[in-house]
C-alpha cells in the first residue's frame, strides 16, 4: 500500500521502548526508598501491597485516567497518609517514581529507526503515559510533544488526535499514526481519520472486523524501510 505521509506521530511505551521492565523497577526502587525514609510507609505497603493501593486508586479516580501522573503522585499520598508518615515526603517519594518511571531500555531497532525516520518526516510524540522525553534524551527527535494528562483526554479519543495534528500543521489524512496498541493506537487513529500503523511486536491478532491498519510492522525498522521506499522527501524544519 502507498500514500503520502507528510508527518508522524508515535506511542512512547511499547513502542520504543518495553514497559514492563520499568514498572518492575519502579517498585523496586520506590520501595527501596520507603524503607529509607519512611519505614512504617514500607512495612505497610510492600510491593505487593502497593501494586494493590495502586490498582485501587485507579479504580476509584477514573476521572483521572488520562493523568496516570496525578494518580500516581495520589497513591503515594494515600500510602504515606494511612501509614501515619510525614506527607511532606510526598515531593520526594514521587521523584524517586518518576526517575524511575523515565530509565528506560530501547528495543534493539528503535534508536537508529527514530533518527531515521525524524530526519525526513516531522514527528510528534503522542502518550497517554508521563514519560519525559527530555529526561530520556529522544527530544531532540520530536518537534512536538503531546500527552493524555495536558490535552485532558486519552488516547483512543479523536480530540488528542487531531491535536497532536494541528500541532504538526498537517491534515490527519495526511499523519501516519505509529503505535502498539490495537484498540489505542491503531483503531484510534483510524477513527480519528488519521492514516495508522501498526507496530504489533509480539504478533498478536488484529482484534476488529471492521476496520484494519493501513500498515503493520513488527519492528520500527520495517516502517522506516518502508518509508524510504514509498515516501518523497520530507524536511521535518518546515513544521518545527
Amino acid at each position: 500500500m502507498s500514500f503520502t505521509v507528510r508527518a508522524i506521530t508515535l506511542d512512547l511505551d511499547d513502542t520504543l521502548w518495553p514497559f514492563a521492565p520499568v514498572g518492575a523497577r519502579i517498585e523496586r526502587v520506590l520501595d527501596d526508598w520507603l524503607r529509607e525514609h519512611s519505614p512504617a510507609t514500607a512495612s505497610m505497603f510492600p510491593v505487593e501491597r502497593m501494586r494493590e493501593l495502586r490498582e485501587r486508586v485507579f479504580a476509584q479516580n477514573c476521572h483521572l485516567l488520562h493523568d496516570l501522573s496525578a494518580l500516581r503522585r495520589l497513591t503515594l499520598e494515600v500510602a504515606l497518609r494511612d501509614s501515619g508518615a510525614d506527607l511532606d515526603l510526598l515531593d520526594a517519594a514521587y521523584e524517586t517514581f518518576y526517575a524511575a518511571r523515565n530509565q528506560v531500555e530501547l528495543y534493539p531497532d528503535s534508536l537508529d529507526a527514530l533518527q531515521r525516520i525524524s530526519a525526513r518526516f516531522p514527528l510528534a510524540s503522542l502518550s497517554n503515559g508521563n514519560a519525559d522525553l527530555e529526561r530520556i534524551g529522544l527530544a531532540g527527535h520530536f518537534v512536538a510533544q503531546l500527552h493524555s494528562r495536558e490535552h485532558g483526554a486519552a488516547k483512543p479519543e479523536a480530540s488528542i488526535f487531531h491535536a497532536a495534528c494541528q500541532r504538526l500543521g498537517v491534515a490527519p489524512g495526511e499523519v501516519l499514526h505509529v503505535g502498539d496498541h490495537a484498540d489505542l493506537d491503531a483503531a484510534g487513529a483510524i477513527r480519528a481519520g488519521l492514516r495508522s500503523c501498526w507496530l504489533n511486536r509480539e504478533g498478536h491478532d488484529w482484534p476488529h472486523d471492521d476496520i484494519e491498519p493501513d500498515l503493520q510492522f513488527d519492528t520500527l525498522t520495517a516502517l522506516a524501510d518502508w518509508l524510504d521506499a514509498t515516501q518523497p522527501d520530507t524536511d521535518p524544519r518546515v513544521h518545527a
